[in-house]
């Protein structure tokens, strides 16, 4: 039961984050992106927060013999780089630079029911489970 609310907890949490910090504002991340106009660095001290904070976040996790809220972790094996996370990886970053918007900020902005929003995420929706059903890829857990 505790699984469950701390994940019902983690989704509005992370979203007050994206709205705090104005990174559900599409002209933040276009101006993130435009490197040679009128760059806002906003963004990067977004990121380079997020990864603090995770990598702490790992740091504890590593000292612990099992989950808080699990029976056992369940990690990536996969380290090196595939054709797969290449090909998805672009894909993201076009869209993020046509768009302006990542997963995270376009789910907090369909609270604004805002058509090119909603079909953002229809689009990504579809392009996730198309994705799904050919994963080629040894993805095989490592359990801890």
């Amino acid at each position: 039961m505790l699984r469950v609310i701390a994940s019902f907890g983690c989704g509005p949490l992370f979203a007050i984050g994206l709205l705090i910090s104005g990174m559900t504002d599409s002209r933040k991340i276009l101006g993130f992106l435009d490197l040679f106009g009128a760059s806002d660095p906003t963004l990067a001290f977004v990121m380079a927060g997020a990864v603090a904070v995770t990598g702490l976040g790992f740091a504890l996790a590593r000292r612990r013999s099992t989950p808080i809220l699990t029976e056992r972790s369940v990690l990536p094996t996969q380290t090196g780089m595939t054709a797969r996370l290449l090909i998805g990886s672009g894909l993201f970053g076009i869209g993020w630079r046509l768009v302006a918007l990542c997963p995270g900020p376009a789910l907090v902005n369909l609270a604004g029911l805002n058509v090119p929003v909603i079909l953002f995420v229809t689009a990504m929706a579809a392009g996730m489970s198309a994705g799904l059903p050919g994963q080629t890829d040894k993805q095989t857990p490592r359990r801890r």
